[in-house]
Parts: C-alpha cells; structure tokens; sequence
C-alpha cells in the first residue's frame, strides 16, 4: 500500500479538496459558498456547477420551502437547495445521477466509518472478475480493473444502504478522475496520458480512499426529509414540490447530448451490470442507448410541452441554452400554455466540456426560464 493511502486512511494529510469542518448552520448562512466548497464536483456533460452562484440568485428571489430538481444530473443544483434549507426530492432516470443524490442530498448524517473503509480496502477476491474481463485494455489498468471487481463486491455486501450510497459514489467520482477527460468514449490506460495531472497518476485504490473522504465532508442535515429517485420524469405527477427546477437533456446544434455515450462505464458499475447488457461489438464495451424524447427533434417539443403541464400549483425553473433546439422562443411560448406569468433570466456562459476543440470553446447564452402557476 502506498504511503499517501496509509496516511490519508489514518487521517494524518488530508485530501487536496478536504474543506474547513463545518459549523451548526454554515450552509444557511451562505449557501452558495458551501456548495462551492462542500459538493463533489463531477466532470458531467452541461453541470451547472459554475452557475450556482446566477441559479443561487434566481431561487432566492422565489418563495417556495420544497422543491423538486426533475433532472439531477450531476446533482449540484439539488445540494445547492438542500443548502438553502428546503425540503428536496431529486430525480435522475440514470443510475449513477441517483446514487450521488442519495449520498450528498438524501443522506442527511450518515458517514462511511474508516473501519469499513479498511475492510473494502482489505476485500478478499471477488467472486466475479468481470470487470477485468471485459474491460482489460479498455479502461485503466489491470490493477484498478480488479481493484473495482473486489471493491465493488465489498461495498454491495454492507448491510447499510446508505453507507453502500456512500462507497459507490466515491467508486463512481474515482473513476471520472482516473479517467482522461472524464468520459468513457476512448479506450486507453491512464498512464499513456503522460501530461503530469494528478488525477492520472494515482491509482483507482488512492483516488477512492480521498473520494470516501471527499463525500463524508460533504454530509450534512438540513433539518429536512430529502428524498433521491430514479426513473422517468413521466413518472412524477404525483410528486408535489412548491418549485420544480426543470435541466432536461436538449437537442444540441452540434455534437451530441448522449449522456449513456459518455458515462456508460459509470451507469454499468452501480449494479454490476446486471440490467445492463454491455455491447461486445463496441471498442469501449457499450450499453444499450436509453430513450430520452428530449434528445430528438421530431420529439422535443412535445415533451416539453407534456412536462409543462405536469406540476399545475408549482413555480417552474427551467435551465436552458442558446445552443439548444426548440429555440427560446418557442420554449416560452409552449410554457405561456401552462403557466400564468413567465420570466427569462440570461447568463453569458463558456462551456469547458467536449470531445473536440469547437464545443470545448462553444461561448452559449444561458437562460433561466420561470413559469410562476
């Protein structure tokens, strides 16, 4: 075992990204800068993490105690909310978005203790060395790939669910940052990256111990019974939030918005791919592509227009871009439908996040769509 590991587990250096301890009410206080500092940033195609601050200043002008985020994504906007002390029901139809939510929003006081954390560390073989088979000279290295098998292993087998949450999200963020570029569309060990980040040289086993770290900070108790699902947004018309804040994949004008694409190595890792078959005919082992009516021309509009309906009494927030289709326009247009009174917020955004030079520089106008009810 390296000697950073032996010492960030016995809690003599800290993680680079382990923040002051917290005080009784810190995250009411200034919301913002306790997402900001708190939340475990993922690299994640469209985060807002950057915009906190603008999507911040827009919820405060609302009155409203509970909400809703229909599309969790990264999960970000959600933890911002938990910050600000509302009661927050978070939704992904990905696996891994709600994983991350059940650790850092619906977990209100659980941490994974350092002596399970020694017993993953310490898991004996896997029963399964699927990971290694499927995925050697794809991702990683050999010894992370059985790292993973036995990790993985390990942590489905604590009896605590919300410790499992705990343990998976720091596999998950492990492997974003092991991964170059954060994203699973290239096959290739890390190592070949040789560029002197961080994040590529250590180990899959390293980059989890900090990320166990990583997460226990970011637990806190709002006072609030927050909740984190997974599953269609089609599927929520009961749920009832005073807001609903609406970040739904779009139809982009260039490149794509395939989040399966991109993550999903992640999204096959939280159940061991047991619902997800993987594709032996791609390089990079994919799973089969999941149908989102957001993501196509021929059916954006409508969905949006059905999920403007949903929610009759809530205020409605949506996140939106100026590179998006339908235009913004129509957008409110299709909301006035459904909605008494509608405002547009705008934001001057540089997306840092593409698979090639022209989206890494794509400079787009941001917009905060609300429908007041």
């Amino acid at each position: 075992m390296s000697t950073t590991v032996e010492q960030l587990k016995l809690g003599l250096i800290q993680s680079p990204e382990a923040p002051e301890e917290p005080k009784d009410g810190a995250h009411l206080a200034d919301p913002v800068k306790w997402t900001l500092t708190r939340f475990p940033r993922l690299r994640f195609m469209g985060s807002k993490y950057r915009l906190i601050p603008w999507i911040h200043e827009t919820f405060s002008e609302l009155p409203f105690e509970t909400a809703l985020d229909a599309f969790s994504g990264s999960g970000v906007v959600a933890y911002l909310l938990k910050a600000m002390g509302k009661r927050v029901i978070t939704n992904d139809f990905l696996k891994f978005p709600a994983v991350i939510a059940k650790a850092t929003v619906e977990n209100a006081s659980t941490r994974l203790p350092e002596s399970t954390l020694e017993r993953l560390l310490d898991a004996p073989s896997p029963p399964s060395r699927f990971i290694e088979e499927t995925f050697k000279g794809v991702f990683f290295t050999e010894d992370d790939l059985r790292f993973l098998d036995r990790t993985w292993h390990a942590i489905n087998a604590l009896p605590d669910a919300t410790e499992r949450h705990i343990a998976l999200a720091a596999l998950i963020r492990s492997c974003v940052k092991r991964q170059p570029r954060g994203v699973f569309t290239v096959a290739g060990d890390p190592s070949h990256y040789k560029d002197g980040r961080r994040d590529l040289k250590l180990s899959l086993r390293e980059h989890f111990v900090e990320q166990v770290r990583v997460y226990n900070d970011a637990v806190f108790d709002n006072g609030k019974q927050n909740l984190a699902l997974c599953g269609d947004v089609f599927d929520l018309e009961s749920v009832s939030a005073d807001l609903v804040y609406l970040d739904p994949p779009y139809v982009p004008r260039s490149d794509d918005n395939c989040y399966v694409k991109r993550y999903h190595f992640l999204e096959g890792l939280v159940d061991y791919w047991a619902t997800e078959p993987v594709r032996y005919d791609t390089r990079v082992r994919k799973i089969p592509k999941k149908f989102t009516p957001f993501s196509y021309r021929r059916t954006a509009e409508a969905a949006f227009d059905r999920l403007f309906g949903m929610f009759p009494g809530s205020i409605l927030v949506l996140s939106y871009s100026s590179n998006g289709f339908p235009d913004l326009e129509r957008l409110v247009d299709l909301m006035k439908r459904h909605r008494r009174e509608i405002v547009v917020k705008r934001h001057d955004h540089r997306y840092h996040f593409g698979t090639h030079e022209k989206v890494k520089r794509a400079r787009v106008e941001e917009y905060l769509i609300v429908g007041l009810p």
